[in-house]
């Protein structure tokens, strides 16, 4: 189950908040050992303190094992504020109908089902999620930071990255920063890759919106 946790409902959500940040702790600091704030076994920056929205993949078994971060471009985020060296001199995106996607992350076990592409199905549910969240607030599109083998995925997944300039090193990483589309188009895309009959997402302010 993919859920959007939207700040006014984090008070609902906060076991499944407190998982995500240690997913994240796992994923970033024991796995790639990228440079990211710790607190104990938890993950947390100064972004997660903007009242960002939160899509969260929760397996068959209750666990939360996938996470991205959405906020608006309108206010401080990642690529404004800490990787201005990717947009190459153009400016950062500052629109109402751009938000920008971060730590992005899946925790899965190794048996976990598999769509098209050897992709997870689980990767193309969170994909869908960030779409069907976007069109639900009239986006156009989502500008993201990722990383050479994150760009590579979301080709495979049909949702390719329009880069806003050259790959870069970034500490142990290569990093790139661009554009992913926000349409119908787009969805059905990865709904189609990803074998998803349907909507994904479980969230009030989705159902408070229909």
């Amino acid at each position: 189950m993919m859920l959007l946790v939207t700040p006014d409902h984090y008070g609902e959500f906060i076991n499944e908040l407190a998982e995500m940040h240690r997913l994240r702790y796992r994923l970033f600091k024991e796995r790639l050992n990228w440079d990211v704030q710790i607190s104990g076994d938890i993950e947390l920056d100064e972004f997660d303190v903007l009242r960002p929205v939160h899509l969260l993949y929760r397996s068959s078994d209750g666990r939360i094992q996938g996470c991205v971060r959405l906020l608006p471009s309108t206010g401080p985020n990642m690529l404004r504020d800490i990787f201005p060296a990717l947009l190459e001199g153009v400016a950062a995106p500052k629109d109402g109908q751009i938000w920008e996607s971060s730590r992005f992350a899946l925790d899965l076990c190794p048996d976990a089902s598999k769509a098209s592409g050897g992709l997870a199905a689980a990767t193309y549910e969170l994909f869908a999620g960030m779409v069907e969240f976007g069109l639900s607030i009239r986006l156009t599109e989502i500008v993201t930071v990722t990383d050479a083998r994150m760009e590579r995925i979301l080709r495979r997944a049909g949702w390719p990255l329009r880069p806003i300039g050259k790959a870069r090193s970034l500490g142990n990483t290569t990093a790139v920063a661009g554009y992913l589309e926000v349409s119908p188009d787009a969805l059905n895309r990865i709904r189609k890759a990803g074998h998803i009959s349907g909507p994904v997402l479980w969230a009030p302010v989705i159902r408070a919106a229909a």
